[in-house]
């Protein structure tokens, strides 16, 4: 693709790095900028720096947060009895968006996937223990996409969650199985939450 100016194609080239982005939209939302009034994309610019400098992780549950302990953590309308572990944001966001869930959420950080290298020690499973031993949660829902990784991450959760007396659930398989929960209708994952069942190791 050529171009007639270096900075559209240096522009064209960091668009187009996003995920689902090619060059041809990445070309169009370049010039789709340039025809906006400079403080539209001055304010794309602050907000985009701002996000990247000051949003933070929660140190609780390690969702996105403005603060040190997000929103969600902060809340006294929360069952804090419940605790739902999901593999990233973008969960979190996706069970929130059915407003069929009241309790906590655990981020993982990922799932145990030995083929790229990922542990359980990279993920965020120690913490999520400890919130259990402080005693004050009696459910843990374990909510990850129905693929072989979510499904070895929950068993070993499930495992290592055994001796604490926790009652350990899933959600209903209502997900199709190999697929990705972020993007499961808002319905399905709605009723996959209010229809959650037990976790059996068998």
């Amino acid at each position: 693709m050529n171009f007639p100016s270096k900075l559209i194609e240096d522009a064209v080239t960091e668009i187009s790095r996003l995920p689902g982005i090619g060059k041809k939209t990445a070309l169009r939302l370049a010039l789709h900028l340039l025809k906006q009034n400079e403080a539209v994309t001055e304010a794309l610019a602050l907000a985009l720096s701002r996000m990247r400098e000051e949003v933070k992780y929660c140190n609780t549950c390690h969702n996105i947060s403005d603060q040190e302990e997000c929103s969600i953590c902060l809340s006294h309308r929360r069952d804090r009895s419940i605790i739902c572990v999901v593999e990233d944001i973008r969960d979190v966001l996706a069970i929130e968006n059915t407003n069929q869930y009241s309790g906590l959420f655990h981020v993982l950080g990922g799932v145990i996937s030995p083929i790229q290298g990922i542990g359980p020690d990279d993920l965020k499973i120690e913490s999520l223990t400890r919130r259990v031993e402080e005693g004050e949660v009696k459910e843990v829902i374990l909510a990850l996409s129905a693929t072989m990784e979510g499904d070895t991450t929950s068993f070993y959760l499930s495992k290592r969650l055994k001796e604490s007396g926790v009652k350990v659930s899933t959600i209903a398989r209502g997900i199709p199985v190999g697929g990705e929960l972020e993007f499961t209708d808002e319905v399905t994952l709605g009723r996959s939450i209010l229809t959650r069942i037990n976790y059996s190791q068998e």
